[in-house]
């Protein structure tokens, strides 16, 4: 059985979405026949993390006991509760390569070889995205640590200088065709690439997914909104989580005081936020290394909670959920809802 066969059997233990997977009755087949696995989207399943409120721990071993679910405010019955350390992994590693970011792309490029070495395993698939002045796929899904490192060595910064030209949107990468333009400068495509990689690459994919930015989260000419960059997330059942590294020289040398100093993070913060993620700050106290270390921690120490909502009607509007602890001293860190889009047959 493929990779993506099991994640089918698996998505029941995804992010928001995909629920419950039965197996089609094989008493008839041939022993040369493989089994056939539908899905049957009746559940709701969120992963999440839980930390200490004071000192940010991550907390293992709790039960279902431990959680209430609510979903537009009304409480629901958890169907389904699981601990989840090993499930198969579908990782996008967003590098902004935008001339604000020039002079850290070595030390990005040794991390992130680092964290790819260190993360992906077989059953699991990544995929790298340059993104600045255009968005460039420098390598598709693999399971190969190898060729992932391979593409890092392709990061090459744009020209130093802040952008002053005409932007554009860049069509998506699968479907080449006319550009629209764009009243804004164009710099570093930021919400671009979130729905690039969201659209293009995630939401066809089944099992846990994830979307990994380094950038200073300073966008300058993407023709989506940061509205839209979170929507595309959800609908790809896609946590973001955000890496938020700043070359402060580069804009010190510029004169561009409003700039690289948390105007980026304050809009990273709501794509994490949103859709489960975590946003992560690199300072002289806390390198890129220890941060890729917490997101590897992270991602596999998470939990996932199912239930079927109490609102059965696809009407593909968006549903706010909560996750709440019992204990108080506990913060959950879980995607703030779902679009109920009608059931798809598998």
């Amino acid at each position: 059985m493929t990779r993506r066969d099991c994640a089918l059997a698996l998505a029941a233990l995804a992010g928001t979405g995909i629920a419950s997977a039965k197996q089609q009755d094989t008493t008839n087949q041939s022993n040369e026949e493989p089994p056939v696995i539908r899905v049957d989207v009746d559940l709701v399943n969120i992963l999440f993390t839980v930390r200490q409120k004071h000192g940010g721990q991550l907390v293992p071993n709790l039960k279902k006991e431990d959680f209430s679910i609510f979903e537009d405010g009304k409480e629901q019955t958890i169907a389904q509760f699981s601990r989840e350390t090993d499930l198969p992994l579908t990782l996008g590693l967003l590098v902004d390569v935008s001339a604000s970011q020039t002079n850290l792309i070595e030390i990005e490029r040794q991390a992130a070889s680092a964290f790819f070495q260190n993360v992906i395993r077989p059953k699991d698939e990544a995929f790298l995205i340059a993104f600045g002045k255009d968005t460039e796929l420098l390598q598709d899904y693999t399971s190969s640590a190898k060729l992932l490192r391979s593409a890092l060595h392709e990061l090459k910064g744009d020209e130093s200088g802040p952008s002053m030209g005409g932007g554009s949107r860049l069509p998506p990468m699968t479907n080449p065709g006319p550009v629209p333009q764009s009243g804004n400068p164009k710099g570093t495509l930021l919400f671009d690439a979130v729905c690039l990689a969201s659209d293009e690459k995630l939401k066809s994919e089944v099992g846990r997914k994830a979307l990994v930015l380094i950038t200073d989260g300073e966008d300058q000419g993407s023709y989506y909104s940061k509205d839209r960059a979170i929507e595309s997330a959800q609908r790809a059942n896609a946590m973001v989580y955000s890496i938020y590294y700043v070359d402060t020289w580069f804009y010190r040398q510029y004169g561009m005081i409003g700039f690289g100093r948390g105007g980026g993070e304050s809009d990273l913060r709501k794509m994490s936020d949103q859709t489960g993620g975590h946003v992560f700050t690199v300072d002289k106290h806390h390198t890129l290394e220890d941060v890729f270390k917490e997101i590897q921690d992270e991602m596999r120490n998470q939990y996932s909670i199912g239930y079927r909502p109490l609102n059965a009607v696809r009407d593909g509007k968006f549903r706010k959920t909560e996750i709440k602890a019992r204990d108080k001293d506990l913060v959950v860190q879980a995607r703030k809802g779902y679009y109920a889009t009608p059931n798809d047959a598998a």
